[in-house]
């Protein structure tokens, strides 16, 4: 069965964006952004919510299209539509059958992209096997939490740690159900 990484940005408090959407304190350049991209190479399957989809819009990416082209695409959405989309996009509804049947294919880990709601949404449900924490050097203080709204209990298990430039970190857990 192929594991979920969360792999993922996330302040000292836990937070993977300030108010309203601000990224401004995460390390957005460096060998530890560069790690990152080349990990991302990995994965041929990503998922993620629609609110960290739609998020793509602010950087320039178009409704339908791929933020990573290498990949399969499902955005997990009771709403979201297209017009025109990309043949690797698929929209899916929150349904865990879903996530067990993609667990289930032939292919690579899957990367889950965020966000908050939906990680929380998946460690309730104890789909997610893996956390890699891009940790960042500040305090948030508010914003969306790496879980959401999440009061899972869960242990890890600390498998890897790196350390950038910047006072970046890259931790990578096993997650312990």
């Amino acid at each position: 069965m192929r594991n979920i990484i969360y792999y993922v940005a996330s302040s000292l408090d836990g937070y993977i964006s300030g108010l309203d959407d601000d990224i401004s304190g995460f390390v957005n350049k460096g060998n530890g952004i560069d790690q990152y991209f080349e990990d991302l190479q990995g994965f041929d399957t990503v998922i993620m919510g629609r609110k960290t989809y739609e998020f793509g819009y602010k950087f320039g990416m178009k409704p339908g299209s791929l933020p990573y082209p290498h990949m399969t695409h499902y955005i997990f959405s009771r709403s979201l539509e297209f017009k025109d989309k990309a043949d690797q996009l698929h929209i899916k509804g929150l349904d865990i059958r879903h996530i067990e049947k993609l667990r289930k294919q032939e292919g690579s880990d899957i990367y889950l992209c965020g966000g908050g709601q939906f990680a929380g949404w998946l460690l309730d449900q104890q789909q997610i096997t893996h956390l890699k924490i891009k940790l960042n050097p500040f305090v948030a203080g508010n914003g969306i939490r790496l879980f959401g709204s999440s009061s899972t209990f869960c242990r890890t298990e600390l498998i890897n740690s790196q350390s950038f430039e910047e006072g970046l970190q890259i931790l990578t857990y096993r997650i312990l159900y």
